[in-house]
């Protein structure tokens, strides 16, 4: 990952410690679009009061009228909403097929009524920090903002497995703050070769565990996060989440076993196992005798991957892709 891709990824981060040095910062985010906007609800752009910008709102047609705007948002600390019209021959110059409208939420950082508290940003940077769910609500009609965390709203426990930000319909816009996705594999097979790179397209962060290390090795993963330790200990550094989906492939009750046990002990929203409907069987009798009940072993994808006829390491590790993609978004 580069600086400027990482940057683009901490939004909240940057505009607070722009706030937090002095130099002022506003928050812009999109918080509705219809047709083709350039950019999804959600996406921000923290401008500084130096006239620095980090993020987009679009695909550059409109971020000079936000900056704009932002700069007299630092000076009146009062929040606004923005309407812009994206016509189609701006669109076409930007990559779009056609035109759309955006709606964008201009928030300055600081004290004043109508302003983002530093302390409602810096929750919220705290939690992405910790890597747990976050949704930060604000009503346009009076600029009532509130933090939310999963469980504690309907809206927000949808959003959050969307990944979608977006308006409700009593008028609040809920800005979802996800941890990232992690997808942790056990066992440098020729499928994880092709579901590494699935899964990074997918935006997932993947890391490998094999403790073999000619199979593990970076000739055979160039550029991919290799553990060498022993799943239960790799499994034990990595404290999967309810952001991270958990696949073995190794076949091997000695590798794959640990990996299992410590997966189903944690709040991982997906565990896919590889093997035969016999392997799997053999499988749930040692987890049985090993303590596990019947709804948590129930919780395991096997034989791992949706039922499309795959045949090829490539096409099991799309079956997987895609069964982890349910998974994620239809619960």
């Amino acid at each position: 990952m580069t600086d400027a891709v990482a940057a683009h990824d901490r939004i909240p981060e940057i505009a607070l410690e722009w706030h937090r040095t002095g130099r002022g910062a506003v928050l812009a985010t999109v918080i509705e679009t219809w047709g083709s906007a350039p950019r999804q609800a959600g996406s921000q752009l923290a401008i500084s009061g130096e006239g620095e910008i980090m993020g987009s709102v679009s695909g550059g047609c409109v971020e000079g009228a936000v900056v704009t705007e932002a700069l007299e948002a630092l000076s009146d600390r009062k929040s606004r909403v923005l309407t812009f019209g994206v016509s189609d021959e701006t669109a076409f110059s930007v990559g779009l097929a056609c035109g759309g409208t955006i709606r964008v939420l201009v928030e300055p950082v600081g004290p004043g009524d109508a302003a983002l508290g530093e302390a409602l940003l810096a929750e919220v940077v705290e939690a992405r920090a910790a890597r747990q769910a976050v949704a930060l609500a604000v009503s346009p009609a009076d600029w009532r903002r509130a933090i939310l965390r999963p469980g504690a709203d309907a809206a927000v426990d949808a959003r959050c497995r969307a990944d979608r930000s977006g308006m409700e319909e009593d008028g609040r816009f809920i800005a979802i703050h996800n941890p990232p996705l992690r997808l942790i594999v056990v066992g440098a097979v020729h499928i994880a070769q092709a579901l590494v790179q699935m899964g990074r397209l997918c935006g997932y962060d993947p890391v490998l565990i094999d403790p073999r290390s000619a199979f593990g090795s970076a000739a055979r993963f160039p550029g991919e996060r290799i553990m060498e330790d022993w799943p239960d200990e790799a499994m034990e550094a990595l404290r999967p989440d309810a952001r991270t989906a958990i696949v073995t492939l190794t076949h091997d009750a000695k590798l794959d076993d640990p990996a299992i046990r410590a997966a189903l002990a944690s709040e991982c929203f997906y565990l896919g196992c590889l093997g035969s409907t016999r392997t799997h069987a053999k499988r749930v009798e040692r987890l049985m005798a090993a303590g596990f009940t019947e709804a948590q072993i129930a919780r395991i994808h096997a034989p791992v991957g949706l039922d499309i006829g795959a045949k090829s390491p490539a096409e099991i590790a799309l079956s997987v892709m895609a069964q982890i993609t349910e998974r994620l978004r239809k619960g």
